[in-house]
């Protein structure tokens, strides 16, 4: 399906059941159009920090000058989320000779949540993902979390850890 966004208003959620093209059923999208940076996530091959436009802007929005222009926007945070190795096999089944695990990661800060792929059957995944969060609270702590995909039921914790933004 294809959104026309010129026809959104700015700064207000906006639910739409949009039918799908060549095939059936309905895609129900929560679209709110802003003009502050959002959470972001994109492949590690493309990393905005290394266009030389976008890293100016950062560095005007952050510089002391504006330091006290808003302040809820403290800075952002860029977390990287490259692989994991030899995570624990969570999947067991009779028909494997050797016990695998389904990972994908969950990167959270505050009330943002952002999730990489899944890559099935991996116990040493690769994600190459960045993801990008605005800081309003530098007392915020970022939550990093590996499950194991499970279709039938809930992900299995496979592991965690908690890192205080101040400690960064």
């Amino acid at each position: 399906c294809q959104v026309d966004l010129s026809t959104l208003s700015r700064e207000q959620t906006h639910k739409l059941e949009m039918p799908l093209e060549e095939g059936e059923g309905y895609l129900v999208l929560l679209v709110a159009l802003t003009a502050s940076a959002a959470v972001t996530i994109s492949d590690l091959s493309v990393n905005s920090l290394e266009d030389q436009k976008e890293r100016e802007e950062i560095l005007k929005r952050y510089s002391p000058m504006m330091m006290f222009h808003d302040m809820k926007d403290v800075g952002f945070l860029q977390v990287k989320v490259i692989r994991a190795e030899a995570l624990m096999a969570a999947d067991v089944t009779g028909k494997d000779l050797f016990s695998k695990s389904d990972p994908f990661c969950v990167v959270e800060l505050n009330n943002d949540r952002l999730l990489t792929h899944t890559v099935y059957k991996n116990l040493n995944p690769e994600w190459n993902k960045i993801f990008t969060f605005n800081i309003k609270d530098i007392h915020s702590v970022l939550e990093v979390t590996v499950y194991d995909e499970d279709r039938d039921r809930s992900a299995d914790f496979l592991g965690k850890v908690a890192i205080p933004l101040l400690s960064v």
